[in-house]
């Protein structure tokens, strides 16, 4: 017999269970935005982050090859706003669409759409105004970005429905959350490299690796009411495929490095980069060593400190680039 959905936990407050306690916008932010923000995940600032980080890997990479341009400093701006808003419209979307699934699961039944704080005409509203205005930051760049950043919206309009059909939606998130390597990379230099692919498909990997993590928080909800994930897929073999992806993460990463400073004929830039790789790696390895997979907290944390993960490399890549 399947179990009947649970109903939302009643929340005077309305904060969200997995939020970070004392997060700005339960402390700050004005009361009647709050659902909106936390609809955002403004309340949970890890997602932004990890869609940021690719992109600042692409310029710094890019000035490596090519050398820093004017602009590159609006660009890095312009990328963490736009990186705001995106990230916004698209957990706007993801609770538009998951509302249903959203009340059945204990870790997400108190975000906004679920738990009543807010409509899901007021949802499709704040979307829309999300994406609208980082649109305006868009249309700031080269055609071939724009066109790039329109083309991301396809992905982000099938990820919410891709854990229906397939136990590889972290890929559909992947393919989402890392396309700033390559429209950073068309935007600082009005082309898509062979290194920017390369590094594309490291962040793929990388995604691969932190968001199965994530998804063993919640792997037997998922399981009762027919969610797919890689969590579940993987089972008792979880770990030695996130060793596959940590490889998998860091050798990509290294062929774009030695892509991008191929002819570039700066052999010390070339080895801060590559030794930003291994700095990264060795923060994936104490993950490894930290991570309990069956313990959601830990799974959580581990989670989180991608965000450091992803960051590690960007300082070696700037350094290399003006080593130049």
């Amino acid at each position: 017999m399947s179990q009947a959905p649970q109903m939302p936990e009643a929340n005077p407050a309305g904060q969200v269970a997995d939020a970070p306690k004392a997060n700005w916008v339960d402390l700050h932010a004005p009361a009647s935005s709050r659902p909106y923000l936390r609809l955002s995940r403004a309340d949970r600032p890890i997602g932004t982050w990890l869609l940021l980080v690719p992109c600042l890997w692409a310029i710094a990479l890019a000035g490596g090859a090519s050398g820093f341009k004017s602009w590159d400093l609006w660009l890095a701006f312009s990328c963490g706003i736009g990186a705001f808003l995106m990230r916004g419209a698209g957990c706007t979307w993801n609770d538009i669409s998951d509302r249903d699934i959203d009340a059945q699961v204990a870790r997400t039944r108190s975000r906004p759409l679920p738990s009543g704080q807010v409509t899901v005409q007021g949802a499709l509203v704040w979307m829309v105004v999300q994406a609208l205005t980082a649109a305006l930051i868009l249309f700031t760049y080269n055609w071939l970005a724009v066109g790039l950043g329109v083309a991301s919206l396809v992905l982000v309009a099938i990820y919410p429905f891709a854990k229906r059909f397939t136990w590889w939606p972290q890929v559909f998130l992947g393919l989402a959350f890392n396309w700033g390597a390559l429209l950073a990379w068309a935007a600082h230099a009005s082309t898509v490299p062979p290194a920017a692919v390369a590094l594309y498909a490291a962040g793929i990997a990388w995604t691969l690796y932190y968001d199965t993590i994530y998804a063993h928080q919640d792997r037997e909800d998922d399981a009762l009411i027919g969610v797919k994930s890689t969590a579940r897929l993987f089972g008792e073999q979880t770990r030695g495929w996130l060793w596959g992806f940590f490889a998998a993460t860091l050798v990509l990463f290294a062929a774009a490095v030695v892509l991008a400073h191929a002819d570039a004929g700066r052999p010390m830039g070339f080895l801060v980069a590559l030794a930003g790789v291994w700095a990264m790696g060795l923060h994936l390895g104490w993950q490894m060593r930290h991570l309990d997979l069956d313990d959601p907290a830990s799974c959580l944390k581990i989670f989180r400190a991608n965000r450091d993960a992803g960051l590690i490399p960007v300082p070696f890549l700037a350094v290399a680039a003006w080593l130049g």
